[in-house]
């Protein structure tokens, strides 16, 4: 049997992110990290492998004592992009067809 060190200081942040950050603004923050590493952990964390069962807009991240929400993650991902305003709603919006409004239109 082998002694693991199992101090998460000596861990590195981009393999135990959830053991150096409590939240997507502390990773934000950190200054060690590039802008695809950022990504990286935040994705990670935006993965559905992390919903909360009966409450998917949630996420429980392993090793982190509280749950996060889906949405701070994907505001910390978009503010990577320079982003920082939620996306626009909707595209165009469709018609939906009408059987009989088809069969009119052959007849007339």
């Amino acid at each position: 049997m082998t002694n693991a060190n199992t101090n998460t200081g000596n861990l590195n942040p981009f393999f135990h992110p959830a053991a150096h950050y409590a939240s997507p603004e502390d990773v934000l923050n950190d200054d060690e990290l590039s802008v695809p590493e950022k990504r990286i952990i935040l994705s990670s964390w935006a993965s559905d492998m992390f919903a909360v069962e009966s409450c998917p807009a949630l996420r429980e991240i392993p090793g982190m004592g509280h749950t996060i929400r889906l949405a701070d993650i994907l505001a910390a991902l978009r503010g990577l992009d320079g982003d920082d305003d939620p996306p626009r709603p909707g595209g165009v919006p469709m018609r939906l067809r009408r059987p009989w409004a088809a069969a009119q239109r052959r007849s007339g």
